[in-house]
């Protein structure tokens, strides 16, 4: 998906709406803080310039009224032991600053990073929550990218925003000082590096926030790359197709290189512009003060007022056009946040929901698209403890089916009862705890068999064990390490029954009331099959079974069959 360019007020608004009103609150304190810090640190600036006035010529002490005041309440006896004192309390002063400035540093950090957690925690949440039908018409790399990679830019944007913020404070304090100092001459700085400031931002600022959308797309191309690969690594070995996957990386590996490199290039431009300018115009600064007053006493504290201040000004201005441009980078990872965080879900609760007799289906109606329905005004009865067969042609809607009947996709019309109360958002979680299901393909994540059963429940070595028993595959295990023997990324250690049997012991680990076979047999060859349908019918024996197959003699001992016909 493309994104229209953010401009930086609208990002900052969409921001503010992922904030809570705690962290509005930390924000709020963090601002303070920053003004604080911003005193601390044109003090820390301007105060050098009278301590090196009265180092230089000490007579300046006792004229100066201000210090003349301090001079004669502490009672010091001569210049000396003033300047003693003052340089006391000026190193005591820095180090309060350095204090300051590393507790403000992690405090802002803090709240940044915390936000990457947030965010990263609640795009999570977000997904899982998600309907499945919306679900599979997602890109699941798109979605991994903005988990892992935007939360964490959008993060940064908050961090600079903070930084920026701080930088600004400071500038305004300095530039009022240079008021007062000379405020035609800080005028007339002010006209030249506002010009250079506006002028770096028009042109740069729409550049670097073009590569932070080129990076979003490339990261999430990346993950998809990445994901088709290794996910397909045998048929890729099988057709010696590796030239066609390199190239393919390649591109978006060079495109997101490229956008770095512009954008790490353009970043300290800026500051190189900035310092170019700023000590051509502090020279230029001398030689006005020069020609004005002829006097070079009272060039000294004016120049080094200025020198000073533009020592601490030009690298803030600098922070703050490379925070700007970075925001500008990290614009379309806030957009993206923001808009993953927005997406509707539909609320589920666990409210109980018993299932003694029956589940029933009244006039059910679902299709994937609108006006293309797969099963139209469907009924059906299922009591407890029955064993039902799903047939039909390919396409007819079997899987479609059992999974309104087991509350993954919700009817678009029609009601399903159980036990004559409607299944709906109040009842749907608890209603799911009750099924366990064997897919045609089981996946399997790098980890142990124990991990692997257990999966989405709490790791129970002896309910492992047991429901390994009951699938017939303990004694494989066994011989090998155990419920804790390693299966390899997506059960590439095991043989299909062996990944099927896991399937099954996984289905069972919960102990489930209905348990659906969806084709969970049809990859295997005949005789693998039929021992672990042998299986789960032993293991069915007192539960509900849903059984979607092609195979007759997969369904043979079913007591019912539904045929499903297909839409036309």
């Amino acid at each position: 998906m493309k994104h229209k360019k953010q401009t930086t007020l609208a990002t900052i608004n969409k921001l503010r709406s992922l904030l809570t009103k705690r962290d509005k609150i930390i924000l709020l304190i963090l601002f303070f803080a920053t003004i604080v810090y911003s005193v601390i640190e044109t003090f820390s600036v301007s105060i050098i310039m009278p301590f090196i006035s009265f180092a230089s010529n000490p007579n300046l002490i006792t004229s100066h009224s201000i210090s003349h005041g301090i001079y004669t309440f502490f009672g010091f006896k001569d210049s000396f032991e003033f300047m003693i004192a003052f340089s006391v309390a000026l190193i005591i002063f820095y180090i309060f600053r350095m204090l300051y400035a590393i507790a403000f540093t992690y405090a802002q950090n803090r709240f940044a990073y915390r936000k990457f957690h947030f965010f990263a925690y609640r795009l999570f949440s977000k997904a899982v929550e998600i309907n499945y039908n919306d679900f599979v018409k997602r890109k699941l790399d798109k979605i991994r990218a903005n988990i892992t990679q935007e939360s964490l830019q959008a993060s940064m944007y908050v961090q600079n925003f903070l930084q920026m913020c701080g930088e600004l404070f400071t500038i305004g304090i300095l530039y009022v000082l240079l008021l007062i100092t000379s405020w035609k001459m800080t005028l007339a700085l002010t006209i030249i590096m506002g010009l250079q400031v506006f002028l770096v931002m028009k042109t740069l600022g729409k550049k670097i926030q073009k590569m932070g959308q080129v990076r979003s797309a490339m990261d999430a191309r990346f993950n998809e790359i990445i994901s088709k690969t290794f996910g397909n690594f045998k048929i890729i070995k099988l057709k010696g197709n590796q030239k066609q996957v390199f190239e393919e990386f390649e591109e978006a590996s060079i495109k997101r290189t490229n956008a770095e490199i512009l954008t790490q290039t353009t970043l300290p431009t800026p500051r190189f512009l900035l310092e170019s300018l700023g000590f051509s115009i502090l020279i230029g600064c001398v030689a006005y003060i020069l020609v004005t007053y002829r006097d070079v006493d009272a060039v000294l504290p004016i120049i080094s007022m200025y020198a000073l201040a533009l020592y601490r000004i030009l690298p803030a201005i600098s922070r703050i056009l490379s925070t700007y441009n970075l925001m500008g980078y990290y614009a379309n990872s806030v957009a993206l946040v923001y808009e993953d965080l927005l997406y509707h879900t539909d609320y589920e609760d666990n409210e109980p929901c018993a299932f003694e007799k029956s589940i029933e289906l009244k006039g059910v109606t679902f299709g994937y698209e609108p006006n293309k329905a797969i099963l139209r005004d469907f009924s059906l009865t299922i009591h407890k403890g029955d064993k039902i067969a799903f047939c039909g042609e390919s396409g007819a809607g079997k899987s479609t089916l059992v999974d309104l009947i087991i509350g993954i996709y919700k009817p678009q019309q029609g009601v399903i009862y159980i036990d004559g109360k409607e299944l709906n958002n109040h009842n749907l979680r608890s209603w799911r705890k009750k099924i366990g299901y064997i897919p045609q393909t089981i996946y399997l994540f790098d980890g142990s068999v124990a991990e692997n059963v257990a999966f989405g429940s709490e790791m129970n070595e002896d309910r492992v064990i047991e429901a390994c028993k009951k699938a017939n595959i303990y004694e494989f295990l066994q011989e090998h390490g155990g419920i804790y023997t390693r299966v390899g990324e997506g059960g590439l250690l095991l043989s299909g029954g062996q990944k099927q049997r896991i399937g099954i012991a996984r289905a069972i680990y919960d102990n489930p009331e209905i348990l659906v076979l969806d084709e969970a047999t049809s990859a295997l060859d005949t005789a693998t099959e039929e021992k672990i349908m042998d299986e789960i019918y032993d293991v069915a024996q007192n539960k509900t079974l849903l059984v979607i197959a092609h195979r007759l003699n997969t369904i043979e001992r079913c007591e019912r069959r539904v045929e499903i016909i297909k839409q036309k």
